[in-house]
């Protein structure tokens, strides 16, 4: 399933550079939050499943779907009209570590330690490294663009702290995911509306609406159904596996069927994102030191 949902995501990229060819940032959201919402909401139908009707609830999704949908998609789409789906999901695999940074800020149980303060120094030096020079000429287009790929990944960051509320205010987790995207195509209505006015638009050909079609059904849809599923199943901690995945299925879907071609820097940046993400994770300290020690009054115990 890890695998699976590593796809889909990373196919999300793969779709929005299909995509913005012929449809602006604003349109493509909404397109692709509005297939989601339709189709998760025919599951909940199948499923005998009702989505909550107070207003408090209702609130919370539309600030969920702000933080987790309109934001961070738009920028993302946004980013993608001036560069690389692969290296856009690069710069996507640093949202655990503003995650880091934002739970350190926003919570009382999920302070940094000097392991993780470590890990998102090495990641964040990643990110720098892919930016490159280019940063130092000025911020033209294309290091705008990568900017914009970081404020969506702190976005997510946001959005994962303010989504454990779902928890204490008793929502199913696939009610959560289909009010999200419905909150997220009634506050993207008006913007596209306005800005994009799709009207003016010449109708896109037939690889468009397929892309469309498949970041709405299977990159949104399909792949927050496995991502609950593996959260109930493998725990958050292993979810952020797919992270480490996520650019791997952009970068070749990116190559094999869109000719893009990515510098030796940005598989540099991305190994030094996966180190960070590894040091916050502590699988590769307990890979290289053991496992830790605590020191009693009788000698060592093993710390699990």
């Amino acid at each position: 399933m890890l695998v699976a949902l590593a796809v889909l995501w990373g196919g999300s990229f793969f779709f929005n550079a299909i995509g913005v060819r012929e449809l602006p940032s604003f349109t493509l959201v909404w397109l692709r939050v509005a297939v989601a919402a339709a189709t998760l909401l025919l599951v909940l139908r199948l499923l005998g499943q009702r989505m909550p009707t107070e207003g408090r609830i209702w609130i919370a999704f539309f600030g969920m779907g702000l933080l987790n949908n309109v934001v961070p998609f738009v920028l993302i789409v946004w980013g993608q009209h001036h560069i690389a789906s692969g290296l856009a999901s690069i710069l996507n695999a640093t949202t655990p570590l503003f995650t880091v940074l934002v739970a350190h800020l926003l919570t009382p149980d999920e302070k940094l330690t000097p392991l993780k303060a470590s890990g998102v120094a090495v990641g964040f030096a990643g990110a720098v490294f892919m930016i490159g020079p280019d940063a130092l000429t000025g911020l033209g287009t294309g290091v705008m663009a990568q900017l914009a790929c970081l404020a969506g990944a702190l976005t997510y960051a946001f959005a994962g702290i303010f989504g454990r509320r779902f928890k204490r205010l008793g929502v199913a987790p696939m009610a959560t995911a289909a009010g999200q995207v419905c909150a997220s195509t009634v506050l993207l209505l008006p913007l596209m509306l306005l800005v994009d006015r799709p009207w003016m638009l010449a109708m896109p050909h037939p690889a468009t609406w397929t892309a469309v079609i498949g970041v709405g059904l299977l990159s949104t849809a399909l792949a927050y159904v496995l991502y609950f599923k593996i959260l109930a199943a493998a725990g958050a901690t292993n979810l952020l596996l797919v992270t480490f995945l996520i650019p791997v299925s952009a970068i070749l879907l990116g190559a094999l069927f869109l000719g893009e071609i990515l510098l030796p820097r940005h598989f540099g940046g991305m190994a030094l994102i996966g180190v960070g993400l590894a040091c916050i994770d502590g699988r590769l300290p307990r890979l290289i030191f053991g496992p830790r020690k605590r020191k009693t009054s009788d000698g060592f115990d093993p710390q699990i």
